[in-house]
């Protein structure tokens, strides 16, 4: 008698991408990408704290295009995060949950967090 064989639960090669579900990966995502971030502040104040030179030191690391590039990630990952958030907790009060409302809440997640990221890239230079 032939072993039967149990059905495969589905994978992400199965389902089809959709906003909703990249967006709750992305948030994931940026808490991670976040908890880096806060290393690297933790990093920037004990070098204050060590003297100019070490603060002189990882000024000139984070100054240069992969510093700029991380901040600039960093900074997006925090506007990204924060505006996700609002969204979850506008969906705990049970406010936009039909996929309409969740698709353009979405959309404006990420349009809020690229428009709010070069807003404060601006005002910094």
């Amino acid at each position: 008698m032939a072993k039967a064989q149990a059905p495969l639960s589905p994978h992400l090669q199965i389902y089809r991408w959709q906003l909703t579900m990249v967006t709750s990966i992305t948030h994931r995502a940026t808490g991670v990408f976040l908890a880096a971030g806060a290393l690297v502040l933790c990093y920037w104040a004990l070098s204050v704290a060590a003297g100019p030179e070490q603060y002189r030191q990882l000024m000139e690391c984070l100054s240069g295009v992969p510093g700029r590039v991380f901040l600039a990630l960093v900074t997006l990952s925090f506007y990204y995060h924060l505006c996700n958030g609002i969204r979850h907790l506008l969906w705990d009060a049970v406010i936009g949950l039909d996929l309409r409302t969740s698709y353009l809440s979405g959309w404006a997640v990420i349009i809020a967090a690229l428009v709010l990221t070069a807003i404060t890239w601006v005002a910094a230079s």
